[in-house]
């Protein structure tokens, strides 16, 4: 059995839901997870996605800001989500697959931290740190079922890695490649005990880029890319981790979203 799961900062979903649908016809995976929808709940844009095969939804969002979704076309056994630093800001949402082995898959947006690095002086950069925080210590506690393998993806907002960002030392002092943060988001890799897939495939000392800043003018050309999307899987499910696709193209569309779609490819 081959199982692909897919992750994508879509940046307003029923503002780019012919992309959606654009990216599931090309990817064809069998599950998609979403974040900063920007979608009340109750207002998914569910029609298409179901014309293409995707019945089954859950969905976590609010009206402008953050959100979080994940489409399927295979059943879920169960869905969940979780609040974090004590806000209802839609930044989490799982679903359970089942089978012989049930697969949970935790689907995340973490806070993207302002522009500023001082937490002293930044609520959003505080936020995060905070964010961050809670997530190694569920993460440590314990996030999937006994019996179950897990999935971790989402637009993380940190580039954990030296080569995971176009200029280590130029982005020292920039939000998303920080120290505070870098460490922080491999203490949470480590707290779960996570496998970073994308790096399963691709060395560390390799360029690996998500996402784009729309402020280039030539985004392709300047190529000052940052690794801020991620997969990571329990270690008894990295094996079966065949492929990684990254649909780079995708930054080229027609008012587009400024992160690309990436996607796992398991054979189970």
């Amino acid at each position: 059995m081959t199982l692909k799961i897919a992750t994508w900062n879509i940046n307003s979903v029923r503002l780019r839901i012919g992309l959606v649908e654009r990216v599931l016809n090309q990817l064809k995976p069998d599950v998609l997870c979403l974040q900063e929808t920007k979608c009340p709940q109750g207002q998914f844009p569910s029609g298409p996605l179901h014309d293409l095969g995707y019945t089954h939804i859950a969905e976590f969002g609010q009206k402008g800001y953050h959100g979080v979704a994940i489409v399927s076309r295979v059943p879920f056994a169960e869905q969940n989500s979780r609040a974090f630093c004590g806000k209802e800001d839609c930044r989490h949402v799982s679903i359970s697959l089942a089978g012989s082995k049930p697969i949970t898959i935790h689907n995340l947006y973490v806070p993207s931290g302002g522009d500023e690095p001082d937490p002293g002086i930044n609520e959003k950069f505080a936020h995060k740190l905070k964010f961050i925080d809670e997530l190694e210590s569920w993460f440590a506690k314990g996030s999937v079922p006994k019996g179950q393998e897990g999935v971790v993806v989402g637009d993380l907002n940190i580039a954990p890695l030296e080569h995971d960002v176009w200029s280590h030392k130029d982005l020292l002092k920039v939000v998303s490649h920080t120290p505070v943060e870098t460490q922080g988001l491999l203490r949470v890799m480590k707290a779960g005990n996570w496998v970073d897939l994308m790096r399963q495939h691709t060395p560390a000392s390799e360029k690996l880029y998500t996402w784009w800043s729309y402020r280039a003018k030539d985004w392709a050309l300047a190529n000052r890319g940052r690794r801020l999307d991620h997969i990571w899987s329990t270690p008894g499910l990295s094996p079966a981790c065949k492929d990684i696709t990254i649909l780079r193209e995708t930054r080229g569309w027609t008012q587009t979203s400024d992160h690309v779609p990436v996607m796992a490819t398991f054979d189970l």
